[in-house]
């Protein structure tokens, strides 16, 4: 199995390749890869080429309008075309079942992106059969306009290059299309310069590919695969693989994947996780992560670097909570991995095994958004506030000094509409730090988090798009009284062990802060737009109504 040669960054840790016993283990791997789903069918991959073909027809019609509309010649409007571009997994080639397909559109320069694409595009998309759950994000780090297509999702982003026409043979791997480009464009173009780039930095695609999904698998299963969640995204898993085939050039599969999590477990963050040198472009100027020069860069705590200019780090959102549970999971990967290669019955399946979330903590903080209008306007605002969640667990954890620790779920569970009215909850599971355990304390700390909810509250309703109807309320719950929408989908052949790990939290049925209290609605008996103290003051005086019930949970006076 050794690979062709290519120039590796850095020396690699070990040239050693597989011995037939690496070879069954990887055939091993693969067939269970297989049975998780984690490969499309023929007809799905055929699926997935029809919605990328019948994407392009739209978006060259689109641009030949455009032209038109400028009062190009003819001919310059019969040659008027974009590239649509897929990048991420399915660039990648590790997209499966169900996968999302990412795709950019390239542009000419009269194509802009706040009409042309935001307004034009999107209305033209709109009125196609095929496409439903339509939602332009404008405002999105890098902007994007979701939507599914056939019942595939496909997430566009949009560049708009400095050429009249734009090839069908671009080379978007030539620096010298990001001349002249505004950031947002150069980050949209990064998606499939950043894919191609891995692939040629690797010393062996299908090694990686299957190492790759693995790690994938495994992230979703612990609930550590969620950039907006501030764990990891599917580009810094990539990152992180491609740098353990760096270092194992010859390596199959099922060692690479032991080595990963060996490799990471011992990895001396902050120190950056990169493919290749940091590079610096003059004369185009743009921003690049580089830790050595730029001080607000060495604040980052997990950095994994993208290889293709400008690099950038694709873990930003990485916090102190966040760090703290995807090391605490890489461990837990690590020790799998060392029973697995022991041997002693133990096959890859103990490797995948869901993190048992509603069984870690007995104390959780809700999150409940809620909508007025409907299943469209819940995926919008829900999207927002799941944003947003990752700042309400810094401020637990800034406001209880680290004496109240957070561990977010990526996971949304949606309650059974009543009517237009929809509502998607979120959870964050509530524990405190191990000495509190060690010291055996009679009574356990309490915590008032009115005024850190209050203070999320606030920045949750500077939603640019709010209106009346678009409702949040957070509230504590125990865990023998979560909602039966969630118990409904978590229940498992463990469910007796999560009922007898229930009936550990006390016999008692009532909480301190009931889970089917209404949040606020958002908006007043007149229909109009509140103000944000407006907006909290339901909220706030249901929380102060419930403080101080003789709650024995690690939390008290939650909203």
């Amino acid at each position: 199995m050794t690979s062709q040669p290519k120039q590796m960054f850095g020396e690699p840790i070990s040239p050693v390749g597989p011995t037939p016993a690496d070879l069954e283990s990887t055939t091993e791997l693969k067939k269970l890869l297989r049975e998780a789903g984690l490969y499309e069918s023929p007809e799905e991959s055929t699926v997935r080429e029809e919605v990328l073909r019948d994407l392009q027809g739209i978006v060259d019609r689109w641009v030949k309008q455009l032209a038109f509309q400028h009062g190009y010649p003819d001919a310059m409007v019969e040659e008027a075309t974009a590239l649509l571009v897929p990048f991420g997994s399915y660039r990648l080639g590790v997209h499966g079942r169900g996968s999302d397909i990412d795709a950019l559109v390239v542009g000419p320069s009269f194509a802009d992106r706040d009409h042309d694409f935001f307004v034009v595009l999107a209305g033209a998309l709109a009125e196609t059969e095929a496409v439903t759950h339509l939602q332009p994000v404008p405002g999105a780090h890098v902007p994007v306009m979701k939507m599914r297509f056939r019942g595939v999702q496909v997430d566009l982003v949009y560049a708009s290059v400095n050429l009249a026409v734009v090839p069908r043979d671009l080379d978007l791997g030539d620096r010298s299309v990001l001349r002249g480009l505004d950031h947002a464009t150069a980050r949209s173009l990064n998606g499939v310069r950043v894919a191609d780039e891995i692939l040629r930095l690797v010393p062996d695609a299908g090694a990686f590919r299957t190492a790759l999904r693995c790690v994938k698998h495994w992230a979703k299963a612990r609930g550590v695969y969620s950039n907006v969640s501030g764990f990891l995204g599917g580009v810094a898993w990539a990152v992180l693989v491609a740098r353990v085939c760096q270092f194992y050039p010859n390596a199959a599969p099922s060692m690479l994947v032991p080595r990963f999590f060996k490799v990471l477990s011992q990895w001396r963050w902050p120190v950056p996780v990169m493919l290749r040198d940091i590079e610096h472009d003059a004369e185009l100027g743009l921003p690049v992560w580089d830790g050595r020069r730029n001080p607000r860069d060495r604040a980052h705590l997990m950095p994994v670097i993208t290889p293709a200019y400008p690099c950038m780090n694709c873990t930003y959102n990485v916090s102190v909570a966040t760090q703290r549970i995807i090391k605490e999971q890489i461990w837990a990967g690590h020790a799998a991995c060392q029973e697995i290669v022991a041997g002693g019955g133990r096959g890859w399946d103990a490797l995948f095994q869901p993190f048992p979330f509603f069984r870690a903590h007995k104390s959780y903080l809700q999150l409940d958004a809620t909508v007025a209008r409907g299943e469209d306007e819940l995926r919008e605002w829900k999207g927002w506030v799941e944003s947003r969640l990752r700042q309400l667990v810094a401020k637990v954890e800034r406001d209880t000094a680290g004496e109240l620790l957070c561990h977010q779920s990526p996971h949304a569970y949606d309650a059974e509409p009543r009517g237009l009215q929809c509502t998607s909850s979120f959870f964050v599971g509530l524990s405190t730090p191990q000495h509190h355990h060690q010291q055996q304390q009679q009574q356990q700390p309490r915590f008032d988090l009115r005024a850190t909810t209050e203070e999320f509250l606030q920045d949750v309703y500077t939603y640019g798009f709010w209106r009346p109807g678009l409702a949040v309320a957070v509230k504590h719950v125990r865990r023998k009284d979560l909602p039966p929408y969630v118990m409904q989908k978590i229940r498992s052949p463990n469910s007796d062990e999560l009922k007898r790990k229930r009936s550990d939290d006390g016999s008692s049925s009532s909480s301190p802060l009931s889970p089917s209290s209404s949040p606020s609605s958002g908006e007043d008996d007149s229909g109009r737009r509140p103000s944000r103290r407006a907006k909290l003051r339901s909220c706030i005086q249901h929380s102060n109504s419930l403080h101080g019930s003789g709650c024995n949970c690690p939390v008290e006076g939650v909203v």
